[in-house]
């Protein structure tokens, strides 16, 4: 019967769903609508996933990102803007509060744009830095598109992030040949502080380094970041799951560059192509969260002994019983849901806890159980002896997945009176048992003794006497 609902559950869902779990209402926001054209083959690409797109300015009246207390839009992104304040409506208090509503915003930069201070404010409420001057550029004279970069090498030219890779999904793509590179023209790298919700999908190379073109004069001296220290495009997960990318190159989402034609300085080749279009596509899906979303669709825990009750999830267990936990996990993948299969080098583990964990267990797959849709992890263990109260709980977190946190409290009683063995059966209360019989054997055969016994001649006493 469970197993039954389990799979009518992820038919349903899969129906009503939206291409992303959390909803297809789109807010795109441009300096001027008419920006748009610039990047149409993005924004149809968004459309065709099903999304719903607005368009509006940062000073528009009318923009809003809330309605009677609830999100009026599911995601938000933001292309680069002239304008130093966005206005009432787009304050950092508003963003942040957006996030914390589960909201999901792409934000893009451009060098040749200063970031507003609503940016700024946003950005290091979630520990990333932008350079000083909030326009910043990213060069690099060993990796940049010598055709439309000869001079300024402004345009840099990246492999495709394969050091991001799962085992299992390839959140962010991975060329199919060698001859396609990502292209990264006049962006902004960012520094990332070193908080666990922080995690950069792309980095420049160890060659590049950002500064400001208006005073190269202290290039040299003051340099705001070099090589891994910048951050080109990065992500950042809250711990309600909410998602935020922050890409420094809001012109290598536009159509002149999606599916290019760049010439690698000192390449074998003559020309390469740009893997950006397949690239945005994986960065927006993942924000918009169309992947790497993990549920949980069922949890099952019972006693795993003979002749024990067949009740499911009870409140409360005994010291010493054995008990087996099942959980039952799913993973969206831009249109349906599929078994999430925890990676080879990683592990799914249960902890039995009371004010620390008493048992930390590793899940494994369970088959017999699992389904196209639905992978069952299941572990079975005896309860520590200590009565109290416990918690079955699945913490699992890693970065790109949405957050797995799973508690179930029970109760773990100490033994009733007539549930302990007796002694006779315990082997080491044997020579106890021995013990006791002697002591009460000799007892009774001393009372037997004195009671038994002849008593002396009184005749003789008294004769004596005299």
């Amino acid at each position: 019967m469970r197993s039954l609902l389990s799979v009518l559950l992820v038919v349903f869902v899969a129906v009503v769903s939206a291409i992303s779990t959390t909803g297809d209402r789109l807010l795109v926001i441009l300096e001027d609508v008419a920006d748009k054209a610039s990047y149409s083959t993005f924004l149809g690409d968004l459309e065709s996933r099903g999304f719903k797109i607005a368009f509006e300015t940062p000073k528009s009246e009318s923009l809003s990102l809330f309605h009677l207390g609830e999100r009026a839009y599911d995601h938000v992104i933001f292309f680069p803007t002239k304008s130093k304040g966005l206005g009432p409506n787009l304050t950092p208090q508003i963003l942040l509060q957006f996030i914390n509503a589960k909201g999901n915003i792409l934000l893009t930069l451009s060098s040749g744009t200063v970031a507003p201070t609503s940016f700024v404010s946003l950005l290091a409420e979630l520990d990333i830095q932008l350079p000083v001057d909030r326009t910043g550029l990213v060069v690099d004279h060993f990796s940049y598109d010598s055709a439309s970069a000869a001079d300024l090498h402004d345009v840099l030219l990246l492999p495709a992030p394969e050091n991001l890779r799962r085992d299992v999904k390839n959140f962010f793509g991975a060329a199919e040949s060698d001859d396609e590179v990502i292209a990264f023209p006049r962006g902004v790298g960012a520094a990332l502080g070193s908080g666990e919700l922080l995690t950069p999908i792309l980095r420049a190379p160890r060659t590049a380094y950002s500064y400001n073109p208006k005073e190269q004069a202290e290039v040299v001296d003051d340099l705001f970041g070099a090589g891994e220290q910048l951050a080109l495009v990065s992500a950042f997960q809250g711990r309600n799951s909410a998602r935020f990318t922050l890409v420094g190159s809001a012109e290598m989402l536009q159509d002149k560059w999606f599916d290019a034609k760049v010439k690698a300085v000192g390449g074998k080749s003559a020309t390469v192509q740009t893997f950006n279009r397949k690239f945005a596509k994986q960065v927006s899906g993942w924000t918009f969260q169309e992947i790497g979303v993990v549920r949980v669709n069922w949890i099952e825990h019972h006693l795993n002994e003979a002749g024990a009750s067949n009740e499911s999830n009870p409140a409360i267990y005994r010291i010493k019983n054995d008990v087996a936990y099942t959980i039952s996990l799913s993973e969206w993948s831009w249109s349906s849901w599929t078994a999430f299969k925890v990676p080879a080098n990683d592990e799914l583990q249960l902890e039995f806890s009371m004010l620390s964990p008493l048992h930390r267990l590793h899940l494994k797959l369970d088959p017999a159980q699992s389904s196209p849709e639905a992978a069952a992890y299941t572990v079975s263990f005896k309860a520590p002896d200590q009565h109290g109260i416990f918690n079955f709980k699945v913490n699992y977190k890693r970065p790109f997945l949405t957050n797995v946190e799973e508690k179930n409290t029970v109760s773990v009683r100490h033994m009733a009176h007539d549930e302990w063995p007796r002694s006779f059966v315990i082997s080491g209360a044997w020579p106890w048992i021995a013990g006791i019989g002697a002591t009460v054997t000799g007892w009774v055969a001393f009372c037997g003794l004195w009671m038994y016994s002849a008593s002396p001649d009184k005749k003789l006493a008294i004769k004596k006497t005299q």
